[in-house]
């Protein structure tokens, strides 16, 4: 799918109507449009919270009108290894019931768990994007 980024809107359902598990990780360059997109699919979940890149705190916990936990986003492009992941008690996380929504899950790779959708997100212009999917 092709968007342009006024109709992210569109690119986030299309997200939630094509994927089959709730562990979701985001691939692509710095820019691309990760977060972006992750915000607006919290949004068209219901999320009451503003999604941001948690870049410094590693994750960041969404919830819904009524207080219940929604998501859990990660960010891991600043981690130096995958004891970080661990330290940070990823597996719990994992656990849960919640969506889970990771950014750079290359740098965790061994520690992902088998139902996980790959989303890319391509850089095509200023303006437009293009996603795909893979399941690993």
């Amino acid at each position: 799918m092709t968007f342009q980024k006024d109709e992210l809107h569109l690119a986030a359902q299309y997200v939630l109507d094509n994927v089959k598990s709730k562990t979701l990780c985001f691939y692509g360059e710095m820019g691309a449009g990760k977060t972006t997109l992750i915000r607006s699919i919290v949004k068209k979940l219901g999320g009451m919270d503003n999604a941001n890149s948690p870049t410094f705190g590693l994750v960041n916990e969404y919830h819904d009108q009524n207080g219940n936990l929604l998501a859990y986003h990660f960010d891991f492009y600043r981690i130096e290894d995958e004891m970080e992941a661990l330290d940070l008690g990823l597996e719990d996380y994992l656990n849960s019931d919640a969506w889970i929504f990771m950014e750079w899950p290359e740098k965790i790779e061994s520690l992902l768990p088998d139902e996980v959708v790959s989303v890319y997100l391509h850089f095509i212009d200023e303006n437009t994007r293009s996603i795909e999917f893979s399941t690993d």
